[in-house]
């Protein structure tokens, strides 16, 4: 039944949009004040920041209160299924094989490749991770590649700040490609010139992302010391980018670009290597140099805890030898992991999968629509029982628990320990989505948009930064394409500027809005046992994330001028 009938309104203080704009931005305000200066607890200030957004949706915009509600409950359902569902089977995985001691065998198995951790970092945090963002996306590879950091000796603030710099790059091809598609639906323009157009942007990006990785796990040394590796990774992967994405196949793009910058990084280290090996103590202390290959000091079945770092951390004492029948079943989980999502990508297969997604039009809110007096895409709730990604990783670590030889009791009594080890996240992530949702829907965040659309031809400097807010509000580069994708388009054509590059730079502006989403810093927060310094790990990746948008904006402008204009497609 609906509730009531809400047309939006983008101006409604005193038919003034920047007025209004004001008004719209103090959740973002209230939420980021008191996460990155205050240091309140994320699941806190998430409530306080929704509160706030309540209280401007029904007293200055003005939605009915019935409506605002419902709408902050469909998204904290969504917040959790599909979104802490994901989250919370890929953590599951990872204990899973912290009980059984594969880890250890797992992390042993990457000193092999170096002992250092700032190569590592750049395989795991920026390889793998982006390999799961490719496959997964949702939070997923922040949240298996901080603990893999952890297990590898980081100290947790690190490993959780390292993972979430590394999730920038590949987000905008994520889960095959999904932010494009949306883009392109949700704008108007062919799916390929975006694809082109945000290839040509990230790749560039793709370059600094390892630099910056070895010197936030090692500083000024770890960037003269490694650089060359990181460079040959970050070139590797951008090249690969690009050329996928413009000639070959957008949902394969981060694929092949993590395998082949992977690849790339380990055929370099069998002719080169950093000299001195950097190996993090398990306190986190300073940094030692060791130059032998380093291991885990806990032995064979020893633990890394993602709630306080790593027992049997990587130390130089370590002379342990894993069998290959070992570290085969070590990797195993995250080999199911891929080729279970591979497989699901299989056309056949795809279409087999997707007959178990359900759309249905979300009660009570279907008089909710736009000032066109169109509904909002919020509206529709789609359930994915099957061809989720929660599902396929709940598919993967079932499988599991068998390869891992542990008993059914245990699984489930882990994946207990599990869902009270994210309690907070998932009520933080829970919280941020209701505050998204109701933002959105009464109209707060399409009037953020808009008034920045009102900068005319500078627009182009700016056009990353919605993508960025949106991305920083919901979490995902999705959801931010598909809120501001038409307002980017049609902006671009009333200003006379490249609509293909407008659309594209929501999404390639919006994936470094990632690492300071409330809801990635409460998974990331969650994954390594920070729960309740979120606001810590914000002021760590904040500089980055603004840095990188600064550098994002600029190249954007540039290509929407005759400098870099040859670039559009």
């Amino acid at each position: 039944m609906v509730l009531a009938g809400y047309v939006q309104v983008y101006d409604p203080v005193n038919n003034s949009l920047g007025l209004s704009a004001l008004f719209a931005a103090l959740p973002l305000v209230v939420l980021f004040v008191l996460l990155g200066a205050l240091k309140v607890k994320a699941w806190i200030a998430s409530l306080i920041a929704l509160a706030v957004a309540i209280v401007i949706a029904v007293f200055v915009y003005p939605m009915p209160l019935g409506l605002a509600l419902n709408s902050g409950v469909e998204g904290a359902l969504f917040g959790l299924f599909p979104i802490m569902f994901i989250v919370v089977n890929a953590i599951w995985i990872y204990n899973m094989t912290v009980k059984t001691g594969h880890f250890d065998v797992l992390r042993r198995s990457f000193g092999t490749v170096s002992p250092d951790q700032r190569v590592q970092a750049i395989i795991v945090a920026f390889c793998f991770g982006a390999l799961m963002e490719a496959l997964a996306g949702f939070g997923t590879p922040v949240a298996i590649s901080s603990v893999m950091l952890i297990s590898l000796g980081l100290p947790p603030m690190k490993a959780a700040t390292v993972a979430l710099v590394a999730n920038t790059a590949p987000v905008a091809f994520g889960a095959m490609a999904i932010p494009i598609t949306t883009l392109a639906q949700v704008s108007d323009v062919d799916v390929q010139d975006l694809g082109s157009m945000v290839g040509r942007q990230t790749a560039i990006l793709a370059v600094f992302i390892p630099l910056i990785l070895v010197y936030l796990v090692d500083g000024k040394r770890g960037f003269r010391q490694t650089w060359p590796v990181a460079l040959l990774c970050g070139v590797v992967f951008g090249l690969t980018k690009f050329v996928v994405s413009n000639y070959i196949s957008l949902p394969l793009t981060d694929i092949l670009a993590a395998l082949l910058s992977a690849a790339a990084v380990v055929a370099f280290l069998r002719v080169w290597q950093p000299g001195t090996d950097v190996v993090e103590q398990p306190s986190g202390g300073t940094p030692v140099k060791t130059p032998v290959l380093a291991g885990a000091g806990a032995g064979k079945g020893g633990t890394a805890s993602p709630s306080g770092g790593a027992s049997g951390a990587v130390g130089a004492s370590d002379t342990i030898i894993d069998t290959k029948a070992e570290v085969m079943t070590a990797y195993a989980p995250y080999v199911l992991i891929t080729a279970i999502f591979a497989i699901a990508q299989i056309p056949p297969v795809k279409d087999l999968l997707a007959k178990g997604t359900k759309l249905f039009a979300w009660p009570g809110l279907e008089g909710v629509v736009n000032a066109a007096g169109k509904p909002l895409g919020l509206t529709t709730f789609k359930i994915e029982f099957v061809a989720s990604a929660g599902t396929l990783l709940l598919v993967a670590g079932i499988i599991s628990i068998f390869v891992l030889k542990l008993s059914v009791g245990t699984a489930a009594r882990t994946y207990g320990e599990t869902l009270f080890q994210l309690r907070f996240a998932i009520a933080t992530v829970m919280t941020v989505l209701a505050l998204a949702y109701i933002m959105n829907a009464s109209g707060q965040t399409s009037t953020i948009g808009k008034w920045m659309a009102g900068a005319g031809a500078a627009f182009a400097l700016i056009s990353p930064i919605l993508g960025w807010i949106g991305v920083a509000v919901t979490g995902s580069d999705t959801s931010a394409n598909a809120l501001f994708g038409a307002l980017q388009v049609t902006t671009a054509k009333s200003v006379g500027i490249s609509p293909t590059l407008m659309a594209a730079s929501n999404s390639s502006g919006g994936v470094l809005g990632k690492m300071v989403s409330p809801q990635t810093l409460a998974i990331a927060a969650a994954a390594v046992g920070l729960n309740g310094r979120e606001g810590d790990i914000f002021r760590k990746v904040i500089g980055w994330s603004l840095g990188l948008l600064a550098f994002m904006c600029v190249l954007v402008y540039l290509q929407s001028t005759s400098v870099l204009g040859w670039m559009v497609p």
